[in-house]
C-alpha cells in the first residue's frame, strides 16, 4: 500500500527530511486515500491499510457502545469536514484549483448527507452505519458548529460554481439556525435517550462565541436587520453567575474544562473558528477588537501545546486497535443524555487500555495540530509568524502514513493560513 511498501528506513527518512510544503502534501494525499469514505465523511481513525469496523445498523439501534458513539471509527464527521473546509477554502483562495474546489465541495456533500438523513428536523448525524442510513441518536453542538462553519465558510470564500449553489446553500444555513432557534438554542437529538445535546445558550466559552457567530452570520446571509439587533443583544447581554457581557467572555478566549488535566485544543477550536468569523464579519471597532483580543488569548494559550511533539515517537509499536467493540463490555441501558455520558466514559477507558497508541496520538498528534492551526487564526500576523518555526516543525514531525488517527488534518489549515 503506496509508502507502507517501501523500506522502512525509507520511510523513516523521508519523514524526517520532508519540507513543511512536502509533509503538507503527504498529510493531505493521506487524508483523502485512507480517511475519507463512501459518504464523504472524514473518519476518525482506520487502519493503516484503510481497515474500519463500521458499526452496524443494529448497532445503532441498540446504542452500542453508547447513544453517543464515541469511540466509533465514523464518530465526527460533521465535526472533522466541517472545520477540514477552513484548509480547503484557503488553499482554494490561494491557488483556485478545481480539484481543491471539486473536493470541498464533497465536504459539502457529505455535510448535506448527515443533516438529511435523520427523522428529526436539525438533528445533524455523526455517521452512518453499513448500511448506507442508519444513525445514533445523539449529535450534539460539537457537531452542529462546525456544520455551520463549514458552510458559511464555504460561501462566503466564493466557492460555490453559480448562484443557485450558493442560494441552495444559504437556504440550509438558514433553516438550520431557525430550528435551533425555536428550540431555545438547544441541538436536537434523533430520538432517545434524550431530547437534546448540546446548548448554545450556556454562558461558557464553549457556547458564547458560537451563538455570536451564528447570529451574525444568519445577518449577514439574509440581510434581516433584526438578526443584528438579536446579535449585538446577545453580545452585551449579562450571563451567568459573574454577570459578565457575552463579548467580555469572547474577549477572554479560549479556557479548557476545569479539572482535566490534558489540553484539548481540538475542541476549543470550533468557539476559535467562530471567534474568527466573528472578527472577519465585524465592522464596529470595538466589538472587532474585542474578537482580536480573544484570538490573541486563544493563541497564546494553543502555542504552549506545540512542543508535545517531543512526546510522540513517530517509531512507536504501541498497540492500535481499530475493533471498538471492546467497548461494549461497559454497556447499560441508557435512559438519559447523563447515562449515555457515563456508559461512553467507561467504554473509551476500555478502548484505551486496549488500544494504548490512540491515547499517544490523541494527545501528542491530535492536540499539537490543531494548536498549530488555533496559533493561525490569530489575525496578528507577526504573532503568527512569530511561531511559524515551531508550527513547521508539527508538521515536519509526523509521518502520516503511520497514523491511525484522521486529526492531524489540521496541519493544513495552519500551513494554508500561515500562506
Amino acid at each position: 500500500m503506496r509508502r507502507c511498501l517501501l523500506p522502512f528506513i525509507w520511510i523513516a527518512s523521508f519523514a524526517a527530511g520532508a519540507s513543511p510544503e512536502q509533509a503538507v502534501e503527504a498529510a493531505h494525499r493521506e487524508l483523502w486515500s485512507r480517511f475519507v469514505d463512501e459518504h464523504d465523511l472524514i473518519l476518525d481513525y482506520v487502519g493503516l491499510k484503510g481497515e474500519i469496523v463500521r458499526p452496524t445498523p443494529e448497532d445503532c439501534r441498540e446504542m452500542k457502545p453508547s447513544a453517543l458513539s464515541w469511540g466509533v471509527p465514523n464518530e465526527d464527521g460533521p465535526m472533522f469536514n466541517g472545520l477540514y473546509l477552513d484548509a480547503m477554502c484557503s488553499r482554494w483562495l490561494i491557488t483556485k484549483d478545481d480539484a481543491i474546489r471539486a473536493k470541498a465541495r464533497r465536504l459539502i456533500d457529505g455535510l448535506i448527507k448527515v443533516s438529511t438523513i435523520g427523522k428529526t428536523p436539525g438533528f445533524i448525524a455523526r455517521g452512518i452505519a453499513a448500511d448506507g442510513r442508519t444513525t445514533y441518536p445523539m449529535g450534539s453542538n460539537d457537531q452542529t458548529t462546525p456544520w455551520l462553519y463549514g458552510i458559511w465558510r464555504y460561501v462566503m470564500d466564493g466557492l460555490p460554481k453559480d448562484e443557485a449553489e450558493r442560494q441552495d446553500l444559504v437556504q440550509r444555513f438558514i433553516e438550520q439556525v431557525k430550528v435551533l432557534d425555536s428550540h431555545g438554542w438547544k441541538v436536537p437529538t434523533d430520538g432517545p435517550p434524550s431530547k437534546y445535546r448540546g446548548d448554545f445558550a450556556k454562558p461558557t466559552w464553549e457556547a458564547v462565541p458560537r451563538l455570536l457567530f451564528i447570529m451574525k452570520a444568519t445577518h449577514a446571509f439574509t440581510g434581516d436587520a433584526s438578526w443584528q439587533q438579536r446579535y449585538l443583544a446577545t453580545a452585551h447581554e449579562k450571563v451567568g453567575n459573574g454577570q459578565r457581557e457575552r463579548l467580555e467572555i469572547c474577549r477572554i478566549g479560549m479556557v479548557f474544562d476545569p479539572g482535566q488535566g490534558e489540553r484539548h485544543s481540538w475542541t476549543g477550536s470550533e468557539s476559535v473558528i467562530c471567534l474568527r468569523g466573528l472578527w472577519e464579519m465585524e465592522s464596529d471597532p470595538a466589538l472587532k477588537n474585542a474578537y482580536a483580543e480573544g484570538l490573541r488569548h486563544s493563541a497564546d494559550l494553543a502555542a504552549k501545546s506545540l512542543p508535545l511533539i517531543e512526546k510522540f515517537d513517530v517509531n512507536g509499536a504501541e498497540l492500535f486497535s481499530v475493533d471498538w467493540r471492546v467497548m461494549n463490555a461497559a454497556w447499560k441501558p441508557q435512559h438519559s443524555e447523563a447515562e449515555a455520558v457515563e456508559v461512553a466514559l467507561a467504554g473509551l477507558k476500555l478502548q484505551h487500555a486496549a488500544s494504548p497508541r490512540m491515547t499517544i496520538e490523541k494527545d501528542y498528534l491530535r492536540e499539537p495540530c490543531f494548536a498549530a492551526w488555533v496559533v493561525t487564526l490569530n489575525p496578528d500576523r507577526d504573532f503568527v509568524m512569530s511561531h511559524r518555526a515551531a508550527i513547521e516543525k508539527v508538521i515536519t514531525h509526523y509521518d502520516f502514513s503511520r497514523v491511525y488517527l484522521s486529526q492531524f488534518f489540521p496541519v493544513e489549515s495552519a500551513w494554508w493560513r500561515m500562506q
